[in-house]
C-alpha cells in the first residue's frame, strides 16, 4: 500500500538563500501526527511502506526552477503543487481564512463573501487534483486534509472511481443555519465535493452531525448510522478524535536547550504559582476572554496577588490580516492595562511573548505551569491541552478547558468551562489553584491513561482501517461502468430483446412535483430508436395510467400503470392485470390527509388501485419523522387487509398486494422466447423484479434467458450491476440503439 496524503501545505517550508530554495522541516500537530504513524509502520513492516505528502512547499516556486525542485523533494516522499503569489493569495488568504476560517468557527460578520475568491478556490482545488493524478498509481490510497481542499475528494473521484479516498477536516463542521450562510451554489458544491471520499472524519460526533444534517436539508441525501449512498457509491461519516505523540511530551528531552530553560523558568517562577497560556494569534482561541477572566480573578481574590503570574504565549499568525492586527492590538493593551493596574514593583502579572516557541522550550513551560488556561471560542480540537495533560509526568497540574474545544469530549476530567463567561474563567482559576495534589492527581491519571491509549498513531490507523473497510464493504451490485461490454455483446449476439424500464429516477430525474417529470424529447427519440432494434420495451411504473398514456402512449411500446395493476400492449387498449378492489381507498384516505395536514409541502397523490403521500418538497427533517409515524399507524391500520403498503424515494405507497412490478415483468418476459432481458430501476419497488428474474425456477425448465439487472444508484440491491444516475441510464441505452460495432470476441459472456 502506497499512501498519498495530501494537504495544503507540505510538512517543508522552502527558504530562498542565494538565489537558492532550500526546504527545511516544518512543525505542526498533523505533521508530527502522521510522521509518528508513518515511522511506527515502517519499523513494525517486513515491507517498505511507501508514501507521497502532496501540498504546496510554502514559497512561490518560479518556472525554471520547478523540475529541479520535484527531483530534489522526491527523496522527502513529498510532491509540491505549485502556485503563484495572487492564486494563493485568494485561496489561502482570501476564500480559506476570509470565508471558510471565520464561518466555521462561528463568526459570521467577519466572512467576506468575495466571488473571485470562490472562483479561485475551485481553480486551486483542480490544480491539486492534477498534482495528484501526476503521481497516482494502482493501489494506492489517498488521504485528503482540511478545509482547503473541500472540492477535491469529488474531483478525484471522477477520475479515479475505485481509489480509496478518505477526507478529515481539523476545524469544527458548523451547524446548518450558520453553514447556509454561504451562497446556495459555494454550500452545495462543497458538499458534493466532500461526498466524493469514501470516509469523511471529524474529530466530534457533534461535527459529523452537523454535516449530514446539512446534507440533508441542502442535498436531500438521508444517512444511515452515518452512511450516505451517493450517486456512484457509498459514504461514511464518523468521529476519529484526533490524538498526539503521547511519549514525545511524556518523555524527558535529553537536549541542553531543555534544561536552560526549566532552569531559567524556575528562577522566574521561583515562589509564584504558574498559569500557562499558549496559542496562536486568531480571534477563535478566546485570547481576550481568558485576560478579561484572569482580571477579574485578581479583583475578586486579592489574597492571589503577587502569589501568581500568567505566562501568555501568543503565537505570530496572518500577518496583515486586518482582523488579526485589530486583536494584536487588543491584547497588548490589555496585557497592558492589567499589568498596570495589579503590578507591583516586585511582581508582573502577566509575562507576556508574542513569538513562536520550539518544543523544548514549550515542554519545559508545561513542566513548570501549574495551570494550563485553555479557553478557545471554538476549536476543531485543541491539541495543546493534550500536550499538557501528557507532558505533566508527575501527574499534577490542572487543565482548564473551554467547552467549545472538541478536546473537551475527551478530557472531561479537567474543569470545563464556558469562554463567554468571565465569572467562571475567574472561579475556576480559582478552583485549579486551590485544588490539592491528590485530586490533581486522580483527574490527570485518567486523562493520561486516554491519551496515551488513543494516540496520534491510533488515531491515523483506525482513519486509515476505516477507509480499506469502507470501500471493501460497497454495494454487493457491480458498477456497470466496468462491465458493459459484456452487456454490449450479449445484446447484439441477441435475436430478441425485452428491456423493462422504471420511469421516476431512472429514466428522468425526479422533480418536487411529479406532475414535472414529462418526458423530453431526446427520451421519446431514444424510446423510439430502441423499438427499431428488434427489441419490445417496457415502462413499468408507479404512474397512473391516464399520465403515461399522455406522455408515452402513442408510442410503439407497453405501458405498466401503478406498478403492474394496468397494462397496456403495444396496439391495445388499457386493461386491468387482474380483478382489483380498491374499497379500502376510503378508509385510509382520511389517515394521509391528516399527514398532509401536518407536514407543509406533502401531498397527496390518488390513483384508481393506490394511494401515495409525496413528501419530496417538505422539509426533510420533519418528514423522515412523520414519515416513519406514518408507516408505523398504516401498517397497524391494515394488518387484517390484502393490501401492500411500501416506502420509496420521499413517498409511501399504499396499493393492492395482489400485483408488483415482479409478478407484472415475469409474466410480460414468459409471453416471448426472449434471449436477451435487461430490467432497470431505482426503488424499493424494482427489488421484486430483480429478485424474480434472478430465480431460476421462475423460467420454463430453468432455462433463464441472459438476464442483467441494473439498480440506479448505489443502494443496497439485489440487481446484478448499478449506475449512478438516469444520465448514465439514457447514455447506455443510447449505446444499446446505435447497434454499434463493439463485440470483442475474446470477452465471454457471464453476466
Amino acid at each position: 500500500m502506497r499512501l498519498l496524503i495530501v494537504s495544503n501545505r507540505l510538512p517543508l517550508n522552502g527558504v530562498q538563500q542565494d538565489g537558492k530554495l532550500i526546504f527545511e522541516q516544518s512543525a505542526g500537530g498533523l505533521v508530527s501526527g502522521l510522521s509518528a504513524y508513518l515511522d511506527l509502520l515502517k519499523s513494525t513492516s517486513a515491507q517498505d511502506i511507501e508514501y507521497v505528502w502532496i501540498g504546496w512547499p510554502g514559497i512561490t516556486v518560479p518556472d525554471k526552477m520547478q523540475s529541479e525542485v520535484k527531483s530534489v523533494l522526491v527523496d522527502l516522499h513529498a510532491s509540491p503543487v505549485f502556485l503563484s503569489e495572487k492564486a494563493m493569495d485568494k485561496f489561502y488568504l482570501g476564500f480559506c481564512n476570509k470565508i471558510i476560517w471565520p464561518l466555521f468557527h462561528y463568526f459570521p460578520t467577519y466572512t467576506v463573501y468575495d466571488k473571485e475568491y470562490w472562483l479561485q478556490y475551485q481553480d486551486v482545488n483542480k490544480i491539486f487534483r492534477d498534482a495528484v493524478l501526476e503521481v497516482i498509481q494502482p493501489g494506492d490510497v489517498i488521504w485528503v486534509h482540511d478545509y482547503h481542499l473541500m472540492l477535491l475528494p469529488s474531483l478525484l473521484r471522477e477520475k479515479l472511481p475505485d481509489t480509496p479516498i478518505g477526507f478529515f477536516l481539523h476545524i469544527p463542521f458548523p451547524s446548518y443555519e450558520l453553514y447556509r450562510l454561504l451562497p446556495p451554489v459555494w454550500g452545495r458544491e462543497i458538499l458534493r465535493g466532500l461526498l466524493g471520499a469514501n470516509l469523511i472524519g471529524f474529530h466530534t460526533p457533534e461535527y459529523a452531525q452537523y454535516f449530514l444534517r446539512s446534507v440533508l436539508r441542502i442535498l436531500g441525501y438521508e444517512h444511515k448510522l452515518g452512511q450516505i449512498l451517493s450517486q456512484d457509491h457509498a459514504v461514511k461519516v464518523d468521529t476519529f478524535p484526533m490524538g498526539i505523540d503521547y511519549q514525545r511530551y511524556h518523555s524527558t528531552p535529553t537536549s541542553s536547550e531543555f534544561g536552560e530553560d526549566m532552569q531559567d523558568l524556575e528562577q522566574l517562577l521561583d515562589g509564584f504559582k504558574a498559569i500557562l497560556s499558549v496559542d496562536r494569534l486568531d480571534y477563535s482561541k478566546g485570547i481576550s476572554n481568558r485576560l478579561q477572566g484572569y482580571k477579574l480573578f485578581l479583583e475578586n481574590n486579592p489574597q492571589w496577588r503577587e502569589q501568581v503570574v500568567l505566562l501568555m504565549i501568543v503565537v505570530p499568525s496572518r500577518v496583515g490580516v486586518a482582523h488579526y492586527q485589530q486583536m494584536k492590538r487588543q491584547i497588548d493593551e490589555l496585557v497592558g492595562e492589567i499589568n498596570g493596574r495589579f503590578g507591583t514593583f516586585y511582581w508582573t502579572p502577566i509575562i507576556y511573548q508574542y513569538k513562536f516557541l520550539p518544543l523544548d522550550s514549550l515542554l519545559a513551560m508545561y513542566r513548570q505551569s501549574d495551570v494550563a488556561l485553555i479557553t478557545p471560542l471554538r476549536d476543531g480540537m485543541n491539541l495543546i491541552a493534550k500536550e499538557y495533560v501528557a507532558a505533566r509526568t508527575d501527574q499534577t497540574g490542572v487543565l482548564i478547558l473551554s467547552e467549545m474545544a472538541g478536546a473537551a469530549k475527551e478530557l472531561g476530567e479537567a474543569l470545563i468551562i464556558n469562554p463567554n463567561n468571565l465569572e467562571t474563567i475567574a472561579e475556576a482559576l480559582q478552583q485549579a489553584l486551590a485544588m490539592p495534589e491528590t485530586e490533581q492527581k486522580k483527574r490527570n491519571q485518567v486523562m493520561q491513561q486516554r491519551l496515551k491509549r488513543y494516540d496520534v498513531v491510533r488515531w491515523s490507523g483506525d482513519f486509515i482501517q476505516e477507509l480499506l473497510q469502507v470501500q471493501k464493504g460497497q454495494s454487493q451490485a457491480l458498477p456497470l461502468s466496468r462491465h458493459k461490454q459484456t452487456l454490449y455483446t450479449a445484446f447484439h449476439r441477441a435475436d430478441r430483446h425485452l428491456l423493462l424500464l422504471d420511469y421516476d429516477g431512472t429514466l428522468v430525474p425526479f422533480t418536487d412535483n411529479p406532475d414535472q417529470a414529462k418526458p423530453d424529447r431526446e427520451l421519446l427519440d431514444l424510446l423510439k430508436e430502441l423499438t427499431n432494434t428488434n427489441t419490445d420495451v417496457v415502462i413499468i411504473s408507479g404512474r397512473d395510467r391516464a399520465t403515461l398514456e399522455t406522455w408515452l402512449g402513442f408510442l410503439n411500446i407497453t405501458l405498466v400503470a401503478e406498478h403492474g395493476a394496468w397494462l397496456k400492449r403495444r396496439g391495445e387498449q388499457w386493461r386491468l392485470s387482474k380483478p382489483l378492489v380498491n374499497s379500502w381507498k376510503r378508509q385510509l384516505l382520511p389517515m394521509l390527509e391528516i399527514y398532509a395536514d401536518r407536514l407543509p409541502g406533502s401531498f397527496i397523490e390518488e390513483k384508481e388501485f393506490s394511494l401515495a403521500w409525496h413528501f419530496r418538497q417538505a422539509n426533510p427533517e420533519l418528514s423522515a419523522a412523520c414519515a416513519r409515524e406514518l408507516m408505523d399507524g398504516l401498517v397497524a391500520f391494515t394488518s387484517n387487509v390484502d393490501i401492500h403498503i411500501l416506502q420509496g424515494n420521499k413517498v409511501i405507497e399504499v396499493r393492492n398486494s395482489e400485483v408488483t412490478k415482479g409478478s407484472t415483468g415475469l409474466s410480460l418476459a414468459l409471453t416471448q422466447d426472449y434471449d436477451f432481458i435487461l430490467a432497470i430501476g431505482d426503488d424499493t419497488t424494482d427489488e421484486d423484479l430483480f429478485a424474480i428474474l434472478a430465480l431460476e425456477h421462475s423460467w420454463p425448465g430453468g432455462l433463464a434467458p441472459k438476464t442483467f439487472t441494473i439498480r440506479v444508484g448505489t443502494d443496497k440491491s439485489q440487481a446484478s450491476y448499478f449506475l449512478p444516475d438516469y444520465r448514465e441510464v439514457r447514455k447506455m441505452l443510447q449505446e444499446l440503439a446505435a447497434r454499434k460495432d463493439i463485440i470483442n470476441e475474446g470477452i465471454g459472456v457471464n453476466a
